[in-house]
């Protein structure tokens, strides 16, 4: 489960795209995320939506999972900013990240 400090559940299903193979897959071809799943990208400072059609929500975040840069409803063929220091990228069902700003710290339960 993916939350704000304060409480809020933005995932309680996480996906894990860990290897190269996996982080280059993404959300590829796969189905439109429902509400409370997420992928998390380990080491994944920028993400693009080429092949997607559907808009998510992305969080990029540090290594204590500081959230660095929001991304609401980035559409389908589009490539996101580098965002300096990500270790994470979190892509959410457009939407779920609503109220989550930069400097929000996320916890992993």
């Amino acid at each position: 489960m993916l939350s704000t400090r304060s409480g809020r559940v933005l995932a309680e299903h996480l996906r894990w795209a860990r290897s190269p193979a996996a982080r280059r897959r993404g959300l590829l071809g796969a189905p439109q995320l429902e509400a409370g799943e997420a992928l998390v990208i380990a080491g994944a400072p920028q993400v693009h939506t080429f092949g997607m059609r559907y808009p998510i929500d992305v969080l990029f975040c540090s290594s204590d999972w500081t959230v660095l840069h929001v991304v609401h409803s980035m559409k389908p063929r589009r490539v996101s900013r580098w965002v300096r220091r990500a270790r994470y990228a979190v892509e959410m069902p457009a939407g779920a990240a609503a109220g989550v700003k930069r400097g929000d710290v996320l916890e992993l339960r």
